[in-house]
């Protein structure tokens, strides 16, 4: 092949029309990143860009909207008990599960309902995938 895949560029999550301060409450206040600044011509159409270092997630504006319970993004996380702990103090319910071997993982919906799934692979383990 003459092409090649580099890296996911975003994730894009759905959220309801209006709910752009939600979406910064959680996560730029909760999660820690950063918002980016949308280009002029799709700030008409509602949302919200972050980033925390390589990782860009787009908040994307959709009507009618229903939330993602299965499709989800995945953030691999250095410390995820040191996360557990400060989503616990922010009133922020997470679901453990112990169904991947060799990984510390949860999982947290955002402000509208989508599943968002966090990760720390145990330092001994090399995961297949």
């Amino acid at each position: 092949m003459s092409f090649s895949f580099e890296a996911i560029d975003h994730v894009q999550l759905a959220a309801p029309k209006g709910s752009e301060e939600k979406a910064r409450q959680f996560f730029n206040e909760i999660l820690g990143f950063t918002e980016l600044e949308k280009p002029d011509v799709l700030k008409k159409r509602g949302g919200v860009w972050f980033a925390l270092g390589p990782i860009i997630v787009h908040i994307g504006i959709e009507e009618p909207f229903v939330p993602a319970k299965k499709a989800h993004p995945a953030f691999e996380v250095e410390h995820i008990e040191e996360l557990k702990k400060h989503l616990k103090k922010n009133n922020i319910q997470y679901k453990e599960d112990d169904q991947l071997p060799g990984a510390n993982r949860m999982y947290v919906n955002d402000p509208f309902g989508n599943r968002l799934e966090f990760l720390e692979w145990n330092k001994d383990y090399v995961p297949n995938h």
